[in-house]
């Protein structure tokens, strides 16, 4: 049996990445990504039963590392406010440093996989984030709402304005440039519209 090696491991999972972001979930597979990695497709299931085990152990691990940086110095007790200034810092952080890895597990989370690795990434993520909105909604910060609506409006204007930085505008142009002064801006008008 041959033995596991760490750098072509890392060297797989950096390709897979790579591939993942550039040609989606339907364009993936083993054959190609052994290609990439400059190995033999037998090698890749030393680490892998098959594609679906590497997504999945891939997608939770971004999940993980994702969700790690997000929850960086948040709690779930900290007022609207300043909870969400830290989130929309902490996700802004994780996007622009980790574009690649971003990209590729909203493409895992997109797959037939991504319930399964949402379910196990977040783990850790969901009940922090629920007494936060609880907490909210009992101290009168926020307005009782369906959880989908308060995600849209909470977290969807964040992450479309680092999308324009990392893809360009919707004009067609690659000149927006995400600041933390535009974010803050942006977080201003997200709480006035969050308020009851």
């Amino acid at each position: 049996m041959r033995t596991r090696n760490e750098q072509k491991e890392l060297l797989v999972k950096e390709k897979a990445i790579e591939l993942l972001v550039r040609d989606g979930f339907e364009g993936f597979g083993m054959q190609k990504l052994a290609k990439a990695a400059k190995i033999s497709p037998a090698t890749l299931y030393i680490y892998y039963s098959d594609k679906d085990d590497l997504i999945k152990k891939l997608g939770v691990e971004l999940g993980n590392r994702m969700s790690e940086i997000t929850l960086e110095g948040f709690a779930g007790t900290m007022s609207l406010a300043e909870g969400l200034k830290k989130q929309w810092e902490n996700r802004s952080k994780y996007w622009l440093e980790h574009s690649k890895e971003a990209m590729a597990y909203e493409v895992i989370r997109h797959s037939p996989h991504g319930q399964y690795v949402t379910s196990v990434a977040a783990s850790h993520f969901k009940p922090v984030m629920k007494e936060f909105a609880h907490n909210a909604i009992r101290n009168k910060e926020l307005r009782p709402m369906p959880f989908e609506v308060y995600w849209a409006i909470a977290y969807g204007p964040l992450y479309t304005m680092v999308k324009f930085h990392l893809e360009g505008s919707p004009k067609g142009d690659k000149h927006f440039a995400f600041s933390k002064k535009l974010m803050y801006e942006a977080l201003e008008l997200i709480l006035k519209a969050l308020k009851p």
